[in-house]
C-alpha cells in the first residue's frame, strides 16, 4: 500500500477531464464545470489515472487575442464528483475556449477538449430582482423579501441563496421559486444544521433566470442575527435646511420595541458617545425623526438605537428596559453655504427596479429604469442624483477595532433623466465597505428658487469587494541570535497589517536566498519571482509577535492550499526576509501585499571553513580553465571576422493559439566552465542604408517642410486617412516562428501570439544539455542606415530573468530602455528583474545596483554586471519611462522626446544594441524605436518616412507599433521635434547660445529669442480641456477668464455634499525636475475662494506657499489678503494662527499654524512673500531671485514632508511660470550639465496654459540661468 501511495505521488495524471461546460452567471462571469473520470471497472482504484490529484488548472482564452488567458488553480471537490470554478472579467460579445487539466506534485496532465462559448452581447441584466432585504419576525423566524422586475412575465425562476458566514462558510438554503413569489421564511434554531443560528452574519443573494436561459446579475444583502439587542437597519440621514436633518430607519419587529433613540453630535467636538445629544420620537409607530437647531456649519455623526421591554423572554436581568446596539455611524453634512432647502414629494416620478453589477473594490455599475409619468412640465424630473454613504469596519495594525464612514467621496453624482433602461458607473468607492446608495429624482421650482424637491429614492445596499492591504510592515530583527553549529536562528518581530481593505486569510514568512540556481520544491509555482521559500504560514489570529527563523519546525497550509508543508529551515547564508499577507476577493483572486525585505547577515566565521574547502577543491581547476580561456579568446577573435547570417523560412505561419500558462519555472544550471563570448550582430561592418523591403508608391517619404500640413491632412475626418495608412502596413505574417512554438519555449513567452521571428531573433549561446537554452523572446531591429541597432523584447518573466541578463552580457549591451511600469491598472505588466538594492545573481550573471535617480517622468538606474567567478565588470544603464499613461497614449510628446534624447546621452556605446522592452515588446517599444531612428534621420535627410520604417520593423518583429493610436503618436512626436528644433545646449555653451539668440535675424528687427518664444504659442487647447473651469458654478472663481486649469492636471478638492462645483479651484499640478506633482501653480486667491485655498493647502499636504505679487500693484488688486496678521481667523473648516514673521532682505517669511476644526489636527505652514519683483517688467538681475528659489527649496527639504510647493502670483502663470522654469532648469544643470529653457517652458505649458507669460519673463529665465552659471568658473 505504501509503495502504491509513493508511486502515485510521483506520477502525473494520465487522463484529461471530461464534460467541460460553461454557463454565464452574469454579463461578465461564467461557471466552468467538469468531471474527472474514474476507471469504469474499478472506481476505487485511482492508480490508472496516473497519481493523486492535487487540483486543476482552469484555462479560459479568446483565440487570436493579445490579452493573456485567464488561468485559475482550482482545489475544490473530490475524485468522482463534479468540479466547478467561476471565471470573471469576460468581455461581452467575445468567444472563449475553456480547457481544464489536472495536476499532481509531479506535474500537469492532459488538457481537456476545449469547450467553446460566447459571452452574449445582449444586455440581460435588466430583469434582476431588487430591494432584497431580511428581518427577524419573531424568536423563531426570519423573513427574506424581494421585489420582482417589471417584466415579470419574462422570468422563469428566481434563485435565492443563503449562506452563513464564518470560518467555514455554510450554505443554509439554495432554492428556486416561481415568478410570483416575493417572500421566504426561514427558521432560527441553533440546534438545526440547516437553520439560521444566532449571533452569526448571514449573506443573502438573489438572481433571476429568464425564459431564454439567461441569468440576471446577482444582488446581495447581509444581516447580523442579533436576537437580544438588535440595532435599527437601513439608517439614512438627509438634510432639510441649514439647521435641520431628518433621520430614517427600518422597523425592528422582534424583540418588541418600546421606543427608538437618535444619538447625534457635532463631529468637530469629538465627544465620547455617552455625551452625545439624544432625541426620541413620541410616536412609537414612526420610523423617522426630524432634528432641528443644529449648527449651520458643522458635520454631525448620527446613530440610532432601540429600547426594548423587559418582558422579552430572552432577557432575565430584572431591569425594566434595556437599550439595544447602536447602528453604524452616518454623517450629516450641514454646511453654511447650503444653496437649497430640501422638500420631498411622493408624487414625483422616481427610478425603480434598481440593482447593480460589476461590483469591484472601488466601483459599482447601477442598473435601473426611469420613466417620466407627470405630464405637467414643472413637475417633471430635471436630473437624477446619486447619494451614498458607507461604513468600513476593520481592525487596524495595532489590533484596535475601528469604524470609518464614507459618503459621496467622489462628489455629488448627477445624471440626465433619460427615460428607459439606464446604467451608470459609480467610482471612488472604498474597499471592504457596506454602502447604502439612493438614486432620486429632483426638480427646482425656478432658477432662482432656494427649494429643491426630491422624489422617493430607489435604494440598494451592497458591500464593495476586498482589496490588498495598502502596506505591511517589514519584520524587525531582534538582537537575540541562537547559534547551533553552522546554523543560526534569528528572532523576528512581526506586525499585523490593517484589515481596512478586507480580511487577511493568512500570513507567509518568505525567505529570499542571495545565491541560487534552482527553486525549492515547496515554493508555490505561481509565487516564484526570485529564489525564495516559505518558512511558515499563520492565520490572522495566530500570527506571533515574535517568530524564530530557522528553528526547523514545520507549519501546514490549509484550503485552498491543503497539503502544503513549509519548513522553517536552518539559516546557512545571508538572506532577506519579508512578511506576505494573503487574502481572496469575491472572484477568488489572490490579494497579496508584501512587506519590504529585511536583510539578515550570517556570521562570517560560520561559513569560513566551507569557503576554504570550496577554494581548495576548485584550485586545481583554475589551470585548466585558464588554458580553455586562452583557446576561447582565439576562437572568438577568429569568429568576429564573420557576420552572423539570418535565416529566412518560407513556411506559412500556423494559427496563433494561446500557449499553456501553467507556471513551469525552468531550473537551468547556469554555471558554465568558461566565460562566453559576446554575440556579434549581423552585418557589423560599416553602416549601410536600410532600404524599404519593397517599393511603396502610395505612401512615399514626406519632405520636412510638408510634414505639418500632411499631418493635418491625415487627421481630417476623424483620422480617416490615418486609419487607411495604418491598416495598409504589411503585418509581416509570412515569416516563421518555429522556435517560439517549441514546447520547451512556450513558457518563456509572456503572450501567446507575440513571438520572435526565426530570421531576426536574438540567439543566445547554447547551454549543454538544456534544450531551448538559446531562445529568448527578442528580435534585432534596424535603425537609421544601420542594422541591429536595437533589441526589442518582452518584459522578462521570472523564468527568463537569467536568460535576459545573459542576453545583455552576450550582446554587450550597455543600455536598457523600459517603457512600462511593473503594474498598470492592477495588472502585472513586467516582473522586477533587477535588484532593489545591493547585488542579486540571475543564473550566472551578478547584477549590482550602484546608482538610482527617480525623476518626474523617468528613472535611471546604473548596474554593474559580471559573469560569476570572473573579474570583468561592465556598466549598464537602465532607463525606465514612467509617464506613459496606463491606458492609451501620451497627450503631449514633449516629455517623451526629452527622455529619448536623454537615453542617447546615457548610452555608453553606440556600437552595441539598445535593449528596449515594454510588456509585450511591440507597442510602446515600437514607438520608442521608430521615434529614435527617425530623430537620427532628421540629422541627415530632409524627408521623414514613418510608414516605411514601421513596415521595415514589422518584418523583423510582429505587431511592432501595436495600435493606430501609437502610430498617430509617432507622427505627432516627429512633428513636435521638427517644429521645436534642437534647443538643448551644454551649460558651458550657454553664453554663446544666448548671444546668438539676441542677434537680429538677417538685419531684421526680430531676434532668434523672439521667434523661439513665438513658437511656444503653437500649443493650442480645445474648450473640452477646461470642462470644470467653464462650469457656470465655477466661473466666478476664476480671476481671469482666459487663464484656466486643464481638466487633466487641475487640483481637485474634496467635494462638499449639495454644493455643485465644490471640488474646483483654479490651480494646476506641475511636475518638478525630480518629483511628479512637485508644485501647485495657482492664481492669487479671490475673496470668494479663500476658504477653498486653505482647503487645498490642508487636503494636499502643503507646507510651503510662495507668493510672487503684492496685494495691490499699480492701483489694482492682484490678490486678496488670505492670511491673518495678528490674530487667528477661521476659514471654513480651518483656523489659521499667525506664529511669527521674519523680514529678510528680499522676502518676508511668515509662519502659520493651520488647524482642522473637525478633528483638531494641526500643521505648520511657511509663507514666502517675494518683495523685490517690480510692478512692471522683470528684475534687472536674477541673482536675488535665484537665492530666493534656493531658500524655498532648502526649507522644503528641511521640513521633510512630501507635499507640493504652492506657487502663485496674480493669475498664476507669469511670475509663477518663471519660478517653476528656473527651479527645473537650475536643478537640471546640477544633475545633467545641460540647459533647455524652451522645452522646459513648453512642457510646463502642457500642464497649465500660458506659464511664462511674456517674452521679457522668458528672456529673464535665460539671463538668470547664465548668472547662476557665472558662479561656476569651469562652466562658462
Amino acid at each position: 500500500m505504501w509503495l502504491l501511495l509513493i508511486l502515485l505521488s510521483i506520477l502525473v495524471p494520465l487522463v484529461a477531464p471530461i464534460n467541460v461546460s460553461a454557463h454565464m452567471i452574469n454579463q461578465t462571469a461564467a461557471n466552468i464545470s467538469w468531471i474527472y473520470p474514474l476507471d469504469s471497472n474499478n472506481p476505487d482504484d485511482i492508480s490508472l489515472l496516473g497519481g493523486m490529484i492535487k487540483g486543476f488548472y482552469v484555462i479560459v482564452f479568446a483565440p487570436d487575442s493579445i490579452q493573456p488567458p485567464i488561468v485559475h488553480r482550482n482545489y475544490q471537490g473530490t475524485i468522482g464528483t463534479q468540479y466547478w470554478d467561476i471565471v470573471g472579467n469576460l468581455i461581452p460579445g467575445t468567444t472563449y475556449h475553456a480547457q481544464v487539466k489536472a495536476f499532481t506534485k509531479k506535474g500537469d496532465g492532459k488538457p481537456s477538449v476545449a469547450y467553446i462559448f460566447t459571452v452574449p452581447k445582449e444586455d440581460s441584466r435588466n430583469f434582476s430582482p431588487s430591494n432584497l432585504t431580511a428581518y427577524i419576525v419573531n424568536a423563531h423566524t426570519l423573513s427574506v423579501t424581494w421585489d420582482l422586475p417589471s417584466n415579470v412575465n419574462d422570468i422563469d425562476k428566481i434563485y435565492i441563496t443563503i449562506i452563513e458566514l464564518n470560518q467555514i462558510n455554510r450554505t443554509i438554503q439554495m432554492q428556486s421559486f416561481d415568478n410570483t413569489i416575493k417572500k421566504l421564511d426561514i427558521q432560527i434554531n441553533d440546534n438545526e444544521p440547516y437553520s439560521i443560528h444566532q449571533n452569526t452574519t448571514v449573506h443573502f443573494s438573489a438572481r433571476c433566470l429568464n425564459r431564454n436561459g439567461q441569468n440576471s446579475s446577482t444582488i446581495d444583502y447581509q444581516l447580523y442575527i442579533n436576537m437580544l439587542n438588535p440595532s435599527p437597519r437601513n439608517v439614512r440621514v438627509i438634510r432639510i435646511n441649514e439647521t435641520t436633518i431628518q433621520v430614517f430607519w427600518s422597523s425592528i419587529y422582534y424583540p418588541p420595541v418600546e421606543r427608538y433613540i437618535i444619538h447625534y453630535n457635532d463631529k468637530a467636538e469629538n465627544k465620547p458617545e455617552p455625551q452625545w445629544s439624544l432625541y426620541s420620537p413620541t410616536n412609537l409607530g414612526v420610523t423617522s425623526a426630524i432634528i432641528s437647531g443644529l449648527k449651520p456649519a458643522a458635520m454631525y455623526n448620527v446613530r440610532v438605537s432601540a429600547e426594548f421591554s423587559h418582558t422579552d423572554p430572552l432577557y432575565t436581568s430584572g431591569t425594566t428596559r434595556r437599550e439595544g446596539d447602536l447602528s453604524e455611524i452616518h454623517v450629516a453634512d450641514i454646511y453654511r453655504r447650503t444653496k437649497y432647502i430640501i422638500q420631498y414629494d411622493n408624487q414625483l416620478s422616481r427610478p425603480y427596479n434598481m440593482t447593480y453589477t460589476d461590483l469591484t473594490s472601488n466601483s459599482v455599475k447601477l442598473l435601473f429604469l426611469f420613466n417620466e409619468t407627470n405630464h405637467e412640465p414643472h413637475r417633471q424630473i430635471q436630473k437624477l442624483e446619486v447619494h451614498y454613504e458607507g461604513v468600513q469596519n476593520y481592525i487596524d495594525s495595532l489590533g484596535t477595532a475601528r469604524s470609518t464612514s464614507h459618503h459621496n467621496s467622489a462628489g455629488l453624482i448627477t445624471l440626465p433623466p433619460t427615460q428607459g433602461k439606464r446604467e451608470w458607473l459609480v467610482t471612488g468607492l472604498v474597499p471592504n465597505t457596506h454602502y447604502i446608495l439612493n438614486l432620486t429624482g429632483t426638480i427646482t421650482t425656478s432658477e432662482q428658487s432656494t427649494f429643491k424637491i426630491y422624489s422617493r429614492p430607489a435604494t440598494i445596499r451592497f458591500s464593495t469587494d476586498y482589496d490588498s492591504p495598502t502596506y505591511v510592515d517589514r519584520p524587525e530583527q531582534d538582537r537575540r541570535t541562537v547559534i547551533n553549529g553552522n546554523n543560526q536562528q534569528f528572532y523576528l518581530r512581526l506586525h499585523r497589517a490593517s484589515t481596512k481593505n478586507g480580511p487577511i486569510n493568512r500570513y507567509y514568512i518568505v525567505v529570499h536566498l542571495n545565491d541560487y540556481t534552482t527553486y525549492p520544491s515547496y515554493v508555490p509555482q505561481e509565487g516564484r519571482r526570485e529564489c525564495c521559500y516559505t518558512a511558515a504560514v499563520f492565520n490572522e489570529s495566530q500570527l506571533p509577535e515574535m517568530f524564530i527563523l530557522g528553528d526547523g519546525k514545520q507549519t501546514h497550509d490549509w484550503e485552498p492550499f491543503s497539503g502544503r508543508i513549509y519548513n522553517n529551515s536552518p539559516i546557512l547564508n545571508t538572506i532577506k526576509v519579508k512578511l506576505v499577507s494573503w487574502g481572496f476577493n469575491s472572484k477568488k483572486e489572490n490579494l497579496t501585499t508584501s512587506s519590504p525585505t529585511i536583510q539578515i547577515h550570517i556570521q562570517t566565521k560560520l561559513v569560513q571553513t566551507s569557503n576554504e574547502e570550496t577554494f581548495n577543491k576548485l584550485l586545481w581547476i583554475f589551470g585548466i580553465i585558464f588554458l580553455l580561456f586562452i583557446i576561447l579568446i582565439i576562437v572568438i577573435l577568429f569568429s568576429l571576422k564573420f557576420n552572423r547570417t539570418k535565416k529566412k523560412s518560407l513556411t506559412p505561419p500556423p494559427e496563433c493559439v494561446p500557449f499553456d500558462l501553467t507556471p513551469k519555472v525552468l531550473t537551468m544550471e547556469m554555471q558554465m566552465p568558461i566565460l562566453p563570448s559576446t554575440i556579434t550582430p549581423a552585418s557589423s561592418g560599416e553602416p549601410v542604408e536600410i532600404r524599404r523591403i519593397q517599393p511603396i508608391t502610395n505612401y512615399p517619404p514626406i519632405p520636412i517642410e510638408e510634414f505639418a500640413p500632411h499631418l493635418e491632412h491625415l487627421k481630417a475626418v476623424d483620422n480617416y486617412k490615418f486609419s487607411q495608412e495604418y491598416e495598409s502596413i504589411d503585418p509581416g505574417e509570412q515569416f516563421s516562428w518555429e522556435n517560439s512554438k517549441l514546447e520547451c519555449n512556450k513558457t518563456k513567452n509572456r503572450y501567446a501570439n507575440v513571438v520572435a521571428y526565426d530570421h531576426s531573433r536574438v540567439i543566445l549561446r547554447r547551454i549543454d544539455g538544456i534544450i531551448g537554452s538559446d531562445y529568448i523572446n527578442a528580435n534585432y531591429l534596424d535603425g537609421y542606415r544601420k542594422p541591429n541597432v536595437y533589441v526589442a523584447t518582452q518584459g522578462p518573466l521570472p523564468n527568463t530573468f537569467a536568460d535576459f541578463w545573459r542576453m545583455i552580457w552576450e550582446t554587450n549591451s550597455t543600455c536598457i530602455v523600459m517603457m512600462t511600469k511593473l503594474e498598470e491598472r492592477n495588472r502585472l505588466k513586467c516582473d522586477q528583474y533587477w535588484p532593489s538594492r545591493g547585488t542579486e545573481t540571475y543564473g550566472s550573471i551578478q547584477v549590482t545596483l550602484t546608482d538610482f535617480i527617480e525623476l518626474a517622468s523617468y528613472s535611471i538606474r546604473t548596474f554593474t554586471i559580471a559573469w560569476s567567478g570572473h573579474p570583468e565588470k561592465r556598466e549598464v544603464r537602465h532607463c525606465q519611462f514612467t509617464a506613459w499613461p496606463d491606458h492609451g497614449i501620451l497627450e503631449h510628446a514633449t516629455s517623451f522626446l526629452m527622455f529619448v534624447r536623454r537615453v542617447k546621452t546615457l548610452q555608453l556605446s553606440d556600437t552595441t544594441p539598445i535593449v528596449v522592452h515594454c510588456s509585450a515588446g511591440v507597442g510602446r517599444t515600437g514607438c520608442f524605436i521608430v521615434i529614435d531612428a527617425l530623430l537620427e534621420r532628421l540629422k541627415y535627410e530632409k524627408t521623414i518616412d514613418i510608414y516605411g520604417h514601421v513596415t521595415l520593423l514589422r518584418a523583423q518583429r510582429n505587431y511592432i507599433v501595436q495600435t493606430e493610436e501609437q502610430y498617430i503618436f509617432i507622427y505627432e512626436a516627429i512633428n513636435e521635434a521638427i517644429q521645436s528644433g534642437q534647443t538643448e545646449v551644454a551649460a558651458r555653451n550657454l553664453l554663446t547660445h544666448l548671444q546668438r539668440l539676441l542677434q537680429p535675424i538677417n538685419d531684421s528687427s526680430l531676434t532668434e529669442m523672439e521667434l523661439e518664444f513665438k513658437r511656444l504659442a503653437n500649443i493650442k487647447a480645445q474648450p473640452s480641456k477646461f470642462i470644470s473651469a467653464n462650469n457656470p458654478s465655477n466661473k466666478f472663481k476664476n480671476r481671469l477668464v482666459n487663464i484656466l486649469p486643464y481638466e487633466n492636471t487641475r487640483v481637485c478638492l474634496s467635494p462638499i455634499r449639495g454644493i455643485d462645483g465644490s471640488d474646483y479651484i483654479n490651480a494646476s499640478y506641475i511636475d518638478g525636475y525630480r518629483f511628479k506633482n512637485g508644485y501647485i501653480a495657482t492664481q492669487g486667491p479671490l475673496n470668494e475662494t479663500i476658504d477653498d485655498f486653505w482647503r487645498m493647502i490642508w487636503e494636499h499636504n502643503v507646507t510651503i506657499i510662495v507668493m510672487l505679487t503684492k496685494l495691490k500693484e499699480m492701483g489694482r488688486e492682484k490678490c486678496a489678503q488670505y492670511w491673518p496678521i495678528d490674530r487667528s481667523i477661521r476659514y471654513g473648516y480651518f483656523i489659521v494662527d499667525p506664529l511669527g514673521e521674519y523680514h529678510m532682505s528680499q522676502y518676508l517669511l511668515s509662519e502659520f499654524k493651520l488647524t482642522d476644526t473637525r478633528d483638531g489636527q494641526s500643521r505648520t505652514i511657511r509663507h514666502f512673500l517675494y518683495t523685490e519683483w517690480p510692478e512692471q517688467g522683470v528684475p534687472k538681475v536674477g541673482e536675488g531671485f535665484i537665492d530666493f528659489i534656493g531658500q524655498v527649496h532648502k526649507t522644503k527639504e528641511g521640513f521633510g514632508q512630501d507635499g507640493p510647493i504652492v506657487v502663485h502670483c496674480s493669475a498664476g502663470v507669469g511670475r509663477t511660470g518663471v519660478f517653476l522654469t528656473l527651479s527645473i532648469v537650475l536643478e537640471r544643470i546640477r544633475y545633467e550639465g545641460v540647459i533647455d529653457v524652451f522645452q522646459t517652458v513648453k512642457l510646463l505649458r502642457t500642464q497649465r496654459p500660458a506659464l511664462v507669460q511674456t517674452e521679457d519673463q522668458y528672456q529673464f529665465c535665460y539671463r538668470s540661468a547664465l548668472e547662476y552659471l557665472s558662479s561656476f568658473d569651469n562652466l562658462i
